[in-house]
């Protein structure tokens, strides 16, 4: 298995992830050993708590990625960040083309719902990164007040503009709470997220992206599914983009998935229902 998250906050002393070097180059290792192979670090960006400076993040990243390279540890990072409700809005071009993803002329960046519940505001900002020419990855909508209870129909204008849903494994783990626990396994089981990321904070939610190949088997998903949320889909968005977006392959939803992979996927989903 060979793993790509797409959210996660592993850059030292910029928000509540890493609080050091050391915290980051720990997690890292857990990262590699667990078979996570490339990785979006994404520190919160606009976030009232934060003072980051978006210009600073690919300096961060490349002296990050330096440090990883020097312990040999194999994992590479790209930059990116995981853009705070209340700043969508403002962000200018400049900002969304510094943590975008892709390929030239199908960039996407990564949106927080906000955990209050999906409002007027939230989609605003949604259309105004879509106005600057990105297509949007929805960070863990489950984790929204209320998800269960009609949430999902709000993003449902987003959904149809091209933007694509990121579920969390910790939402999976139950760490969040029943209702996005419940949520989570609703986006997996129904086929409607696209992707799952870790959402991991080095020192504080320590699991990787592997464990999210069983939590989507537990969920219903089968281990095909299981491999592209973990694996294919998220090498799609870096290497293609969103599905359907400007300048990504016509009826590229998933990549084919090879032989050697379909297998490598059943049989561990094999290994894993036997240790239950």
């Amino acid at each position: 298995m060979s793993y790509a998250d797409l959210h996660l906050h592993l850059l030292p002393g910029v928000d509540d992830g890493a609080r050091d070097e050391r915290e980051a180059l720990e997690h890292a290792t857990r990262m590699a050993m667990e078979g996570v192979r490339e990785a979006v670090v994404t520190p919160h960006v606009g976030h009232p708590s934060f003072d980051l400076d978006v210009a600073s993040i690919p300096a961060r990243t490349r002296a990050l990625q330096a440090r990883l390279d020097q312990a040999r540890i194999p994992l590479r990072l790209r930059p990116g960040g995981e853009i705070h409700p209340d700043a969508a809005r403002s962000m200018t071009a400049q900002e969304l083309e510094t943590i975008a993803q892709g390929p030239p002329g199908a960039r996407w960046v990564l949106a927080e719902v906000p955990f209050a519940g999906i409002d007027e505001g939230f989609l605003a900002g949604c259309r105004a990164i879509r106005a600057h020419g990105y297509a949007v990855l929805i960070a863990h909508p489950e984790r929204a007040a209320g998800f269960l209870d009609g949430e999902l129909e709000r993003l449902s204008g987003e959904l149809a503009a091209g933007s694509v849903l990121q579920v969390n494994v910790c939402s999976l783990l139950g760490h969040h709470g029943p209702e996005a626990q419940e949520g989570a396994e609703r986006l997996v089981r129904e086929g409607t997220a696209y992707v799952l990321a870790s959402d991991g904070h080095a020192g504080s939610r320590r699991h990787t992206l592997r464990l999210g190949f069983e939590l989507a088997l537990s969920a219903g998903a089968s281990s095909v599914h299981a491999w592209r949320l973990t694996q294919a889909n998220p090498r799609f968005l870096l290497r293609h983009g969103v599905p359907g977006g400007p300048g990504t392959p016509a009826a590229a939803a998933a990549e084919v998935i090879p032989p050697q992979r379909l297998a490598a996927a059943r049989a561990a989903a094999r290994r894993l229902a036997a240790a239950r």
